[in-house]
């Protein structure tokens, strides 16, 4: 019986990276599988998990009330307010899985992430210029604040680990 390519043959048979690396070798938090713990989440990301759910949050509520707005028949159109709401409280759900994947550091979030800041940038500046100014400052805080913390160095460094590096990386530059 072969147990090449499951999981439990690959503990059963050792290969040569395993030799000599016992449960003694293998370091805290692996309990002898050989498996790396992953480095603690950055502060800079739990922040931006945070923000990008609060988004999710204002993005979900804002649809609900299109909702009831269109429910009262006090929408433009009744089907332009059945799309709005759709598409907001789906927005609202991508948003969330969104912040799900930050606060789990996958690199896949920083890019929706950021493009969520810029998106809540420019409805801020749209809520300023039409005198909403406390949600536009709200949204406009959140969004500077998102970008911070995102483009931040230890953010910036968890969500880019093991992305390929050109060679000469650490080289001096001729000046």
């Amino acid at each position: 019986m072969s147990t090449r390519g499951t999981a439990r043959g690959a503990a059963l048979a050792p290969g040569p990276a395993d030799a000599g690396a016992g449960p003694a070798a293998a370091g805290p938090g692996t309990a002898g599988t050989g498996a790396k713990t992953p480095p603690p989440r950055p502060l800079t990301i739990t922040a931006a998990a945070v923000i990008e759910a609060l988004e999710a949050a204002i993005v979900a509520v804002a649809a609900v009330l299109a909702g009831i707005d269109t429910i009262r028949g006090q929408s433009y159109q009744e089907s332009s307010g059945i799309a709005i709401t759709v598409i907001g409280l789906a927005t609202a759900v991508l948003l969330a899985v969104v912040a799900a994947g930050l606060l789990r550091t996958r690199r896949w979030t920083r890019t929706p992430a950021l493009l969520t800041q810029l998106f809540t940038g420019i409805v801020g500046i749209y809520l300023l210029q039409g005198g909403r100014y406390n949600w536009g400052a709200v949204t406009m805080v959140l969004a500077l604040a998102g970008f911070a913390v995102l483009l931040a160095p230890p953010s910036t460094r968890a969500l880019t680990v093991g992305l390929p590096q050109p060679a000469d990386r650490h080289r001096r530059r001729p000046s």
